[in-house]
């Protein structure tokens, strides 16, 4: 089934708003392409590699808790795999549940040049290169959770 592409986002005028508004975007993009998915789809690698849908929703969790939240993320290869025990819903559900957290810690931020909160660094970069990069990251596995979605069901479009 194709959809209509979803156009950029509408945000507010300041700095933190735009950043937030594109991530803000980018996740609802992300969970789209795993909802309403068979549990054993959601699953499927779609690629050599092993990548598949909830996956992709698990890693981008462990990285908004670790990049906006501060939390240690001791093997990262271990974050694109759910457990056999976690539904579909569940890690949906945390990974709104990450992001609305974020974007509470985010929203509280009122000088975007110091250091992010990023544990075991010295040195962290700044709160804006760390939305930069969350966008960025954000936007390259919405870009695989599409193509993973199409290979699936014939599902394209935000």
């Amino acid at each position: 089934m194709t959809r209509r592409d979803a156009g950029p986002p509408a945000t507010g005028p300041g700095e933190r708003d735009v950043l937030l508004g594109f991530l803000d975007y980018l996740r609802k993009s992300v969970a789209a392409k795993a909802e309403g998915v068979p549990e054993d789809e959601v699953r499927a690698p779609g690629v050599p590699s092993g990548t598949n849908l909830l996956g992709l929703v698990k890693h981008l969790t462990a990285v908004e808790r670790h990049y906006l939240l501060g939390h240690e993320v001791p093997d990262w290869k271990a974050t694109f795999r759910a457990g056999a025990d976690e539904t579909a819903a569940e890690v949906l559900a945390a990974y709104r549940e990450a992001g609305a957290e974020a974007n509470t810690v985010v929203a509280a931020w009122d000088d975007l040049a110091v250091p992010g909160p990023r544990p075991g660094r010295r040195g962290a970069p700044s709160r804006r290169w760390t939305l930069v990069h969350l966008i960025e990251e954000t936007a390259r596995h919405a870009g695989h959770a599409d193509i993973l979605r199409e290979q699936l069901d014939g599902r394209t479009g935000r």
